[in-house]
C-alpha cells in the first residue's frame, strides 16, 4: 500500500480509533475542559524573571545605568500580564465551580491578581537571597573565579533561582505552574528540587547533577551539598484503602551549616541532620544525626592487580 492509499483508506479509521480513546474520563487529554497553563508561556515567564533578577546577564540587551529603570519597568509590566493570565488559567483549572463552567464559589480573577502582585513584590527579597547563594558558591568552590562566572555558568544558580520563584507560587497554592517551573529547571540542570521544599539562605549545590530534594524537605542556612545527593522519603504511609496519604512530612530536615557529600542518601520525614553535621559521600542515613557529628562509611578494602601472572 502506497502513501496515497494509506492516507485515503486507513487514515480515517485511525482517526476514529484515536477519537474513541479520548472519550474516557480521567485520561490523558483535555477536551471540553478549561485550558491548562501554557508550557511555552511559563518558560517565557522564567526567562523574564532571570532578566530582572540578573540584569545584564540574560538576553541580548545592553543595559546602562541611565536606561535600567525603563528596562526593568518594561519587563515588569509584561511579566505581570503573563503571570496574571497563566495563574488565572491554573486557578480556573482547579476551581470547584469549573463543572458549572462558572466561578461562583470563588473569584479566580481576583485571586490571580493578588498572587501575581504578591510574587512580584517579593523580587527584591528574592534577589537578596540569591546574592547570598551566589556568594556561598563563590566561597564554597575553590574553582570559582568570580560572581560573574557563577551566574552565567553554574547550573545550580539556574536551579535555585527557579526554585525560589516556584516556591512562592507553591505557597500561594497555585496549581501546576510551580511543578512546570521545577521540571523545566530539572531538565535544564539535572537538579530536581520540588517547589515545596523550604531552602534557607546561602545555599550551594556543587556540581549538582543528580541531586534530588523532595517536597517536604527543609534546609537551613549556609548548607552545602554535592552531586548525586538525595533528600528523599523513607516510606509512603497508606490509608485503610491502600492509597498513599498525601500532605505528611516525608523528607528530611537539614539544619544550618550542614555539609552533605556526593552520593549520600538521606531519607525520612523524622530524620533531622543537626547543625554543623557532615554527611560523608555514599552514605545511607535514615535516622537523625546530632549536631556537629561526622557520618562516614567504613573504609572499603581495595584490591590492586599489577598484571597477569606468567
Amino acid at each position: 500500500m502506497d502513501a496515497w492509499d494509506w492516507k485515503h483508506k486507513k487514515l480515517k479509521n485511525l482517526t476514529r480509533k484515536l477519537i474513541k480513546s479520548y472519550d474516557k474520563r480521567k485520561g490523558i487529554n483535555q477536551i471540553d475542559g478549561l485550558n491548562l497553563p501554557s508550557v511555552e508561556n511559563v518558560m517565557e515567564i522564567i526567562v523574564d524573571f532571570f532578566k530582572i533578577i540578573f540584569p545584564g546577564y540574560i538576553g541580548r540587551e545592553s543595559i546602562t545605568s541611565s536606561g535600567v529603570s525603563y528596562y526593568v519597568g518594561n519587563l515588569l509590566e509584561g511579566l505581570f500580564d503573563k503571570m496574571f493570565y497563566q495563574i488565572h488559567r491554573a486557578l480556573e483549572y482547579q476551581c470547584p465551580s469549573k463543572s458549572a463552567k462558572s466561578c461562583k464559589a470563588c473569584d479566580c480573577e481576583s485571586m490571580a491578581y493578588s498572587i501575581t502582585v504578591e510574587v512580584l513584590e517579593q523580587l527584591p527579597a528574592i534577589r537578596n537571597m540569591l546574592k547570598d547563594d551566589v556568594r556561598a558558591a563563590f566561597e564554597g568552590d575553590p574553582a570559582a573565579k568570580s560572581f560573574d562566572e557563577i551566574i552565567v555558568s553554574y547550573p545550580f544558580i539556574k536551579a535555585i533561582t527557579v526554585h525560589r520563584i516556584a516556591h512562592l507560587l507553591y505557597c500561594e497554592n497555585v496549581p501546576l505552574i510551580p511543578r512546570m517551573m521545577g521540571e523545566w529547571a530539572h531538565k535544564e540542570t539535572g537538579i530536581d528540587i520540588h517547589p515545596g521544599a523550604v531552602i534557607g539562605r546561602g545555599f550551594f549545590i556543587d556540581h549538582g547533577t543528580g541531586v534530588v530534594i523532595g517536597e517536604t524537605a527543609q534546609i537551613g542556612n549556609n548548607v552545602k551539598i554535592y552531586q548525586g545527593v538525595t533528600l528523599g522519603a523513607l516510606s509512603f504511609p497508606k490509608d485503610e484503602r491502600g492509597r498513599v496519604i498525601k500532605g505528611m512530612k516525608r523528607h528530611p530536615t537539614l539544619c544550618d551549616h550542614v555539609t552533605v557529600y556526593a552520593g549520600a542518601t538521606i531519607l525520612g520525614g523524622d530524620t533531622v541532620i543537626g547543625k554543623g553535621a557532615v554527611i560523608g559521600g555514599n552514605t545511607w542515613v535514615t535516622s537523625s544525626v546530632q549536631p556537629g557529628t561526622t557520618v562516614t562509611i567504613a573504609k572499603p578494602d581495595l584490591v590492586f592487580r599489577t598484571g597477569k601472572k606468567g
